[in-house]
């Protein structure tokens, strides 16, 4: 498993806030999925559509700053003591 991931994971168990945006991202995904998976959308569908994609890209971006902000915390994103471990 990658640094990223483990640090991911760790977040998902650990951060109420990263937690959130998580579900709320998963939320946007299928509700776009629905909306893209059909042949045909109306205009309000498809201004929802861009909605959504903004609002995905919003949060992800919100999800990097707090993977970012650990990332630092912790050096290279490893746990502490597997940081220290490594000479990080």
């Amino acid at each position: 498993m990658s640094t990223e991931t483990q640090l991911k994971e760790r977040l998902l168990q650990t951060d109420g806030e990263f937690q959130q945006l998580a579900a709320k991202h998963h939320d946007l995904d299928s509700r776009l999925a629905t909306l893209i998976g059909q042949p045909h959308l109306s205009a309000p569908e498809e201004l929802e559509k861009g909605s959504l994609k903004k609002r995905k890209l919003q949060i992800k971006d919100q999800m990097e700053q707090i993977l970012r902000r650990s990332r630092t915390i912790t050096g290279s994103g490893l746990d502490p003591g597997v940081a220290s471990a490594a000479g990080g």
